[in-house]
């Protein structure tokens, strides 16, 4: 039975919109030496902040020295369907709202609860970004499963739901939610599925080749042999979580994060040539801002070189000519060359540039 503090911490967070809350001590997280070998190997690319961070996360108390107990949080984004643009597509959980202002509101107006009610004295809210490994804790605290694809499970909300948490300085006997009773067994279908091979053996990514990775936190050139493997994302990618079965009949919750106008109105060749001004009011509070406007051209424009269908040159050709990013000219190059190398006007355009 919990304490009455804890079931009053518990009451506030569900009071606070969340559809998932559980407590458990504050320890290491039981993946925090398979997290230093992930390290240790590069599969975390370039996101250097990971090793920067390396320590905090394998001893939580770092973040938060009178930290004792973790407050775990589940928020459901499930909705039927990725969204499109006209012509690209975007990870479900981008579609809306950006979740880290959402949910971190959320966070900041219960820990001030905590504090006004004298239930904890201390404590840190973290959302995505904060150094945890929170999957290794949610699944501890009793919030879902890990999966192969590396995500977290939910019977209910499948793999469609943000994590976030809160270190308090209280006790609590824990965790307050018992270990979720499922597994994968001996589904695969995620490893089968990922286009690039990107999860190496369950329960392991390497981020190198991952689509989310390469049109989100890559601010570089993407591999040439991962281009034609993009399948249409613009941004992030659900493959994974599309296959999986968990990921099936789960409650339609897009009116919590809406649907950004930019996903309706801005067709690939349009991104391709957007200013950085046009670019951040386009997509103001929206998730896609996060790599950049040259990164969302760069995407745009292997799109166009994938799949042009009726689409002409012009977009790339004044991207080729005129961009000021190396990386988006670069991208523009490749689709030219993929998709219109025979045309005479592309390839005399190609020609100068190589000179």
């Amino acid at each position: 039975m919990a304490s009455p503090s804890t079931q009053r911490i518990l009451e506030l967070a569900h009071a606070e919109g969340f559809d998932l809350a559980s407590l458990a001590p504050l320890t290491a997280p039981p993946r925090g030496e398979e997290y230093g070998r992930y390290l240790d190997a590069g599969r975390h690319a370039d996101m250097d902040w990971m090793e920067r961070s390396r320590e905090r996360v394998q001893d939580p108390h770092k973040t938060l020295p009178a930290g004792r107990s973790i407050l775990a949080l589940g928020l459901g984004f499930s909705r039927p369907e990725a969204p499109q643009t006209p012509g690209g597509t975007v990870a479900r959980y981008a579609a809306g709202r950006d979740y880290h202002n959402l949910v971190g509101k959320k966070l900041k107006r219960l820990t001030r609860k905590l504090r006004e009610e004298e239930l904890v004295s201390e404590a840190r809210w973290i959302v995505d970004a904060g150094p945890i490994l929170e999957r290794s804790h949610a699944a501890q605290a009793g919030l879902g499963f890990e999966s192969k694809a590396t995500n977290l499970l939910h019977p209910l909300f499948g793999p469609w739901f943000f994590l976030a948490e809160i270190l308090i300085d209280a006790e609590v006997e824990g965790p307050t939610s018992p270990p979720v009773d499922i597994t994968c067994g001996t589904c695969t279908a995620c490893l089968d599925a990922c286009p690039t091979g990107a999860l190496v053996a369950p329960g392991e990514l390497d981020a190198r080749l991952c689509i989310s990775y390469q049109t989100i936190e890559n601010r570089g050139t993407i591999p040439e042999e991962l281009r034609p493997q993009l399948e249409g994302w613009l941004f992030g990618c659900d493959i994974c979580s599309e296959v999986c079965p968990f990921g099936h009949d789960t409650p339609n919750l897009t009116e919590r994060f809406g649907l950004h106008p930019a996903l309706e109105h801005t067709g690939l060749e349009t991104l391709v040539d957007l200013s950085e001004e046009e670019f951040a009011k386009v997509f103001e509070g929206s998730p896609l801002r996060r790599p950049g406007r040259a990164g969302l051209a760069r995407n745009a424009a292997l799109l166009l070189g994938n799949e042009p269908g009726d689409k002409g040159p012009d977009a790339l050709l004044h991207a080729l000519a005129a961009d000021p990013s190396p990386v988006v000219r670069e991208a523009a190059a490749w689709s030219l060359e993929r998709a219109f190398g025979e045309d005479a006007r592309v390839r005399a355009a190609l020609d100068q540039v190589a000179r």
